[in-house]
This record gives structure tokens, C-alpha cells and sequence, in this order.
């Protein structure tokens, strides 16, 4: 019964939080616009869908995502997985050492932003709005390889307890040098590009990942050093988003001259 009593409670905290919401729609559609609202029923049936969506996705991200993402995070820290047996548990742990770590940030980060809806929803309109100069593929990618090295770059940084401002500040260095190369067109939706990877999907395994990693390492906190990683999963995709749009640009200039030159020739 533990998991009905979860539900449950999990529905009302949704209900609670969703019904503000509500009542600003509809008090703006009938006290301000002053106009019935269209399909009543249809839209009471879909907020009953975000009701139950989001109680159920609440639920899941208790039972399995932050579990499964600290999991690994103490699993891949453990010196006995890093020395290879339990007996050199003792040696001393240096940060190249956690290579696995790394890498599982980086598969991690690149994987669950390729299948963050909000990114597809984003490139969808970016290309219809471009009128196809922007490619879906192109753009999921350059966002969820940003996301995957700032997130690989992150637990270093919680490795080894560097700062996070000077990372941070450094990162904003390298985008605003960046914006003033990078194609106008692609400016706008490379700022965009940052929020729509703190989402559904992402953000509970890149927080477990970071507070897994606290926990895990010697020397280090969880309050201090375990958050941080989504700031790295928002910063970087700016930098990766402008530098495909740069190394587009720049290939369609190489094409461009080539062409020029075999017509003259």
C-alpha cells in the first residue's frame, strides 16, 4: 500500500501546484478576454492527462531516476571498481582515475538530451521557421554534444573541487566572444538551446549524477559541490549550437568558392 499512499500523495502536491495555473487561464479567458472558452470538456480531459502525466512522472523520478543515477555515481567511485579489487581499496585516488566517470557523464548527458522532447519540439519549429536552413538532426546533436562535454566537464569539477564560478564565468567569456561571429540567424535559438536542455528528462539523472558524486568522493560536499552540473548542461550547448551554425557557415563559404572557381575555369 506504500506505493498507492505515494500516488496519492503525489496527486494532490500535482493538483496543488497545477490549479493556480488553471485558474489564471481561465480567469483570463472569462474575466479579461470575456469569451467563452472553446471545447470546455476537451480541455478539462487534458488537464486531467497532466494531472495524471505529471503524477506519474514525479513518482518515477523518485523511484527509479535519482536512485539509478546516485547508483552509479557510488558505483563508479568506488575504489574497488577504479583499482580492479577490494584489497587496493586503500590507494590513493587521483582524478584521472575516474575516467569511467566521465565518460558515463558524457554518454549520459548526450543520450538523454537527443530524447529530451522539448529539444525535438524546439528544432521542429526552428526548421519550419528557417525554412529548412536550420536541420533538425544537426541542431539535436550540436545541443546534446554541449550538453554531454559540460556535463563530462562538470563531474571533473566535482572531482576535483575546483570552483565553480571560474568555470562558469570563463564559459560566458567564450559565448559572448562567440556571439559576435556566429551567424545572426542562429544567435537567438543558441540562448534557447541552453533552457531547453533543463527538462523532464535531463535534469533529474544530471542532478542525481552531481549529488551521487558529493556523496561519493572523498573531500567532498554534497551541498557544495553536488549542484552545478545543470548550469554546465545550459552553458555549453550555447557555445556547441553557435559553433555549428560557424562550421556551417564556413563550409558553405569553402563550397561557394569552389564553385566560383570551376565556373571560371
Amino acid at each position: 500500500m506504500g506505493w498507492l499512499t505515494g500516488m496519492l500523495t503525489a496527486g494532490l502536491e500535482t493538483m496543488r501546484d497545477v490549479l493556480p495555473i488553471a485558474a489564471i487561464i481561465f480567469g483570463f479567458q472569462l474575466f479579461v478576454i470575456r469569451k467563452p472558452i472553446a471545447n470546455v470538456r476537451r480541455v478539462l480531459v487534458g488537464f486531467a492527462y497532466v494531472l495524471l502525466g505529471l503524477t506519474l512522472f514525479i513518482e518515477g523520478l523518485e523511484r527509479a531516476l535519482f536512485p539509478l543515477g546516485r547508483l552509479m555515481a557510488q558505483q563508479l567511485t568506488d575504489p574497488a571498481f577504479i583499482f580492479g579489487g577490494i584489497e587496493q581499496a586503500a590507494a590513493a585516488v587521483h582524478w584521472w582515475d575516474y575516467y569511467w566517470v566521465y565518460l558515463f557523464a558524457f554518454a549520459i548527458g548526450f543520450s538523454t538530451t537527443a530524447a529530451e522532447p522539448s529539444l525535438l519540439a524546439v528544432a521542429i519549429k526552428a526548421n519550419q521557421v528557417s525554412a529548412g536552413a536550420i536541420g533538425i538532426r544537426g541542431l539535436r546533436i550540436a545541443v546534446a554534444l554541449g550538453v554531454a562535454i559540460g556535463i563530462a566537464l562538470g563531474s571533473y569539477r566535482i572531482v576535483t573541487g575546483y570552483p565553480l564560478h571560474w568555470f562558469i564565468i570563463v564559459g560566458y567569456v567564450v559565448v559572448v566572444i562567440q556571439t559576435w561571429y556566429a551567424p545572426r540567424l542562429i544567435i537567438p535559438l543558441a540562448y534557447d538551446s541552453g533552457g531547453v536542455t533543463t527538462s523532464t528528462v535531463t535534469v533529474p539523472l544530471v542532478a542525481a549524477l552531481g549529488l551521487g558524486l558529493a556523496e561519493t568522493v572523498p573531500g567532498r560536499s554534497a551541498l557544495i559541490d553536488g549542484f552545478g552540473l545543470i548550469a554546465f548542461a545550459s552553458l555549453f550547448p550555447i557555445m556547441t549550437v553557435m559553433a555549428y551554425a560557424q562550421l556551417s557557415q564556413y563550409i558553405a563559404r569553402r563550397h561557394r568558392r569552389r564553385r566560383r572557381k570551376t565556373s571560371q575555369e
